[in-house]
């Protein structure tokens, strides 16, 4: 499933006035939820994952920036991701979805 998915917040979405005033940036909860719809069109019928076992923020992104997120597998519960704004990581961590009882 090792799979790129390109995004990009525009300078208009609602969430970004006052995040930061003179400087804005896009939410980290904006790129956590482009990496849990990323999931969801990788594997369709499994549903989202309930788990976001790390993530890490190393770097901003601006409004209009586009955002490569990728996606790979680490094992049957888990998918690791990386986004990148060109060469730059702006978010990395894991998701993943409870093990059958």
């Amino acid at each position: 499933m090792s799979t790129d998915f390109r995004i990009t917040v525009p300078a208009e979405h609602p969430a970004l006035p006052g995040h930061f005033p003179g400087r804005p940036i896009v939410p980290g909860v904006l790129l956590l939820d482009a990496v849990l719809q990323a999931v969801a069109a990788a594997e369709p019928g499994r549903g989202r994952p309930s788990l976001v076992a790390r993530a890490k923020f190393p770097a901003p992104v601006a409004p209009g920036e586009g955002v490569v997120v990728t996606l790979a597998p680490r094992g049957t519960h888990r998918v690791g991701f990386t986004c990148r704004c060109g060469s730059t990581t702006v978010l990395l961590g894991e998701l993943g979805w409870p093990a059958p009882p």
